[in-house]
C-alpha cells in the first residue's frame, strides 16, 4: 500500500484575520477579499445555528466540510469557501449563510 504525504513547512509568520457579520437583507455570497493573504486555513461558524464550516489549503475551489449542529457532518462540493490571493468568498450555503443570523470566522495564512 502506497501512501502519499504532502506537508507544507510552517511560514516565518502566521497571518490571521478574524470577523463577524450579519446579513439582514438578502443572503449573497459574503467576499472577505481584503485580508491582503491568501488564507491556508479558514473556519466559519453561524453563531445562531451552531452550524459550522471548514476549508484547508489544498481543497477545491467552493469545498468545505461542513459540520451542522446536530452532529453530522460532510464534505461540500459547492456553496462552500473558495479562497483568493486576498481572502475568500463564502457561498451561499443554506445552513452558514442564512439572512439575520450571527456568523463569525478566521482565515490563516
Amino acid at each position: 500500500m502506497a501512501q502519499t504525504i504532502v506537508t507544507k513547512k510552517p511560514l516565518n509568520l502566521v497571518r490571521m484575520a478574524t470577523g463577524t457579520y450579519l446579513d439582514t437583507g438578502t443572503v449573497a455570497a459574503y467576499e472577505f477579499s481584503d485580508l491582503g493573504f491568501k488564507p491556508r486555513y479558514v473556519k466559519v461558524i453561524n453563531e445562531t445555528s451552531g452550524d459550522v464550516m471548514e476549508w484547508f489549503e489544498g481543497m477545491a475551489d467552493a469545498e468545505g466540510y461542513k459540520r451542522v449542529a446536530v452532529g453530522t457532518g460532510a464534505l461540500v462540493t459547492s456553496n462552500g469557501i473558495t479562497v483568493s490571493d486576498r481572502g475568500f468568498t463564502l457561498g451561499l450555503d443554506t445552513d452558514i449563510n442564512v439572512t439575520s443570523e450571527q456568523v463569525s470566522w478566521i482565515a490563516l495564512g
